[in-house]
């Protein structure tokens, strides 16, 4: 029986804003997975390193769990890739806070390799099984990286392989991202387990549409189209906004109700990456003569979110690679249809045709002809619609953390 789990989080904290730079998907994940399990009277306790040393080193997040922050290294947010020479420093604070006399803990599950390193350590202490989830994979990331910044660092690459082989189990986040692991890192498919993220069907719920577009202030008449996620050229925003010159072309009476909401990162970021991209993205609207069409918003809390999904006529992800895509799955358990690039999660999660489409990667023309189809037909809109929501229950976190705990149960060290 599984009764404690030690939850690694190393580089970024669960209590976190969503939409910074090193915050997103596995944020919620370890977030909302935590609570399910503390609804079925399950302890987490979550690790993850201190950014800020006048914040509470130990902070409840549900009944049953709490997220307790460890000094390594300065601490103030950094380069994550940095965090790699303080591992040991934080897999000493971890020991020196849970006891290491007397092992607390049935399991430990680790996200991101950073964390799968410091469960590695762990694992040799209390002898108990570790059970390891990337969330992104490097050489996927490398294999659509587009400048040198772009690209993951070798070490990262050669950590994750280590991963692979001495895990006690890997979770895949879909059977595409399982054969991934199996071709480029060489995972043993004995080990690999395929448990999907969740979503929270209480919190992403359909709501009525012009509630949530008066909400937000949508200008009446106007049509939004959402992207949510990260400002960073994986996420493909300039292929969005090369689509919608496309559909200002072609439909140019329909564009005039158009407007495109990009939700993600900060509007006066200090990363120089992401003020790089966002200066990109600027010159790119403006080239195209679509600055008046497309509207940077920055991050938002999730309560707020749920007004964006409800109130958008679509979800466009046109990534370059998405190991799961949440935003996705958020965005069907709202009711709204996603249109996403046919890469990696998405074309796992997104059945084309039924709760949404799927077009080719860096593609807009073939992205500016779903936009206009689902503008033109909102009878197929409203379809797809109903479709997503009867489909993304599926994916309930409740379903999701017994699919886990099956998996954990079955470990032995």
């Amino acid at each position: 029986m599984i009764k404690r789990i030690a939850m690694l989080s190393v580089h970024t904290s669960p209590l976190a804003t969503l939409g910074g730079k090193e915050t997103g998907g596995m944020n919620v994940y370890v977030r909302d997975l935590s609570r399910e399990f503390s609804r079925q009277g399950i302890e987490v306790d979550i690790y993850t390193r201190s950014q800020d040393p006048t914040a509470p080193r130990v902070q409840p997040l549900a009944e049953h769990s709490r997220v307790i922050q460890i000094k390594a290294g300065a601490e103030q947010p950094y380069d994550k890739n940095k965090i790699y020479h303080h591992l040991d420093e934080f897999v000493a604070g971890v020991q020196e806070f849970s006891n290491p006399a007397q092992p607390q803990y049935d399991v430990i599950f680790s996200h991101y390799w950073l964390s799968g390193l410091v469960g590695l350590k762990l694992r040799q202490a209390w002898q108990i099984p570790v059970v390891q989830m990337f969330h992104t994979l490097a050489e996927m990331k490398n294999q659509v990286a587009q400048s040198s910044v772009e690209r993951e660092p070798e070490l990262r690459l050669q950590q994750e392989g280590e991963l692979m082989r001495l895990a006690d189990r890997l979770i895949a986040a879909t059977p595409i991202e399982q054969n991934q692991m199996m071709e480029l890192y060489g995972a043993s498919a004995d080990k690999i387990s395929v448990v999907p993220p969740g979503v929270d069907l209480q919190r992403f719920r359909p709501m009525d549409k012009q509630q949530a577009r008066a909400y937000i202030d949508v200008p009446k008449g106007h049509r939004m189209i959402l992207f949510v996620g990260r400002i960073q050229p994986l996420k493909g925003i300039d292929t969005l906004i090369r689509a919608l010159a496309l559909v200002k072309r072609r439909e140019p009476t329909m564009a005039k109700d158009i407007c495109v909401c990009i939700i993600g990162g900060s509007l006066n970021p200090d990363s120089e990456v992401e003020r790089a991209e966002i200066q990109r993205l600027n010159d790119l609207r403006a080239s195209l003569d679509v600055q008046n069409l497309v509207t940077f918003s920055g991050s938002k809390e999730q309560d707020i979110l749920i007004y964006y999904y409800s109130a958008a006529e679509m979800v466009v992800m046109p990534s370059h690679y998405e190991s799961f895509g949440m935003v996705a799955i958020e965005a069907m358990a709202c009711g709204t249809p996603v249109i996403a690039s046919d890469v990696g999660g998405l074309s796992f999660s997104i059945e084309s045709g039924f709760n949404g489409y799927l077009v080719p990667g860096r593609d807009p023309e073939a992205l500016a002809s779903k936009i206009i189809l689902l503008l033109k037909y909102p009878l197929l809109q409203e379809q797809l619609s109903h479709q997503a929501q009867a489909w993304v229950r599926r994916f309930s976190w409740s379903n999701i953390a017994e699919e886990l705990l099956e998996v954990f149960r079955e470990l032995k060290i």
